[in-house]
């Protein structure tokens, strides 16, 4: 059940997948102010790596149900050092594709780097960096844990790249005219 949200308003979900970890992120944005909605992480439990894609399926099926997003992002896959690691990353993003299509979502994608640079003007910022600027752009009483974090500001890009409107080249459109220079928020 969706709770209610001004007509305004686009709801946007953010995913940072994982197959030990799924975090989730969502924003309203309010006109040209991004505002939290929730957060968390779908932990999986230990098993055959087709289960655990399963759970994250189902998290993210039940977070789309309760909070029935307008729009989704997700962060693309990056090469990593470890072969079979970035083979369960993008497994576990495939098992959110399949989730937000069969929910009707389409996704945006964001690199990690263009990410980083969004929230905290450095593409190769620290974790620590992003959820530091998530918790003081969202104006959050307390840091949330990495992942979730992560999926903050991958929905903050989204909000932040003009995706989030459809008048996206309009000089008026809400994002551009929030937006400094950077691509940052203003505090």
């Amino acid at each position: 059940m969706d709770e209610k949200k001004p007509a305004s308003t686009i709801r946007i979900l953010g995913i940072d997948p994982g197959s030990r970890i799924t975090g989730y992120g969502v924003i309203d944005v309010v006109g040209v102010k991004p505002c939290y909605v929730a957060s968390g992480c779908i932990r999986t439990a230990e098993g055959a790596l087709e289960q655990r894609l399963a759970q994250i399926y189902a998290g993210l099926s039940e977070v789309v149900g309760l909070h029935c997003p307008d729009q989704v992002a997700i962060e693309r896959v990056f090469m990593a050092k470890n072969p079979d690691s970035a083979l369960k990353l993008g497994q576990a993003r495939g098992a959110a594709l399949v989730c937000m299509a069969n929910h009707g979502l389409s996704l945006a994608e964001y690199a990690a780097r263009q990410i980083k640079q969004s929230v905290t003007g450095q593409g190769g910022a620290d974790k620590e960096q992003v959820q530091h600027m998530v918790t003081a752009i969202l104006q959050l009483s307390a840091t949330p844990q990495a992942d979730a974090a992560d999926a903050l500001a991958i929905a903050l890009t989204h909000a932040y790249n003009a995706h989030a409107y459809n008048s996206s080249d309009s000089p008026a459109s809400p994002v551009r005219g929030r937006r400094r220079s950077t691509g940052r928020w203003r505090l």
